[in-house]
């Protein structure tokens, strides 16, 4: 099973999450999708396959996002994966493929819902937070079930 992540170095969850991947005792295929965008049909299918609607699929934060008026809701899908295309830091991430699913890993955590292999030890992200104990089981946020 090949494990992918579309991965900007540059952001924290990307790397908690390609760090969890990893602990899983998976080496996924890198994918530093500033460098190296999907194609307009890769994306596409992606987003198809999260079964998410585009627009969530849009990262506001540190993009020209406003700029490009991408908040207009009246703008359809093509023409949001057009800014993706031309802009690929609009591409939130990280986003991960596994034979298990495809998601948007924001929250990091959500890699865990597809990863085939559970987590080999402990992992804290780098802020500190703990999500996996010494028994490989999740650590359960205060106000979460």
């Amino acid at each position: 099973m090949q494990v992918t992540i579309y991965h900007n170095p540059a952001c924290g969850t990307s790397r908690n999450v390609l760090a969890m991947i990893q602990n899983s005792g998976e080496e996924p295929l890198v994918i530093e999708y500033l460098k190296t965008p999907p194609s307009r049909a890769e994306l596409s299918d992606l987003i198809q396959r999260m079964g998410v609607p585009v627009r969530s699929v849009l990262r506001e934060k540190g993009t020209p996002y406003h700029e490009l008026g991408l908040d207009n809701p009246d703008l359809t899908d093509d023409a949001l994966l057009d800014a993706m295309m031309a802009h690929p830091i609009l591409i939130n991430r990280p986003i991960v493929v596994t034979d298990l699913g495809v998601r948007l890993c924001r929250p990091s955590e959500t890699v865990l819902e597809i990863l085939p292999n559970p987590q080999r030890g402990t992992f804290t992200k780098e802020d500190g937070e703990a999500v996996i104990d010494a028994a490989g089981q999740r650590v359960d946020k205060p106000g979460h079930e």
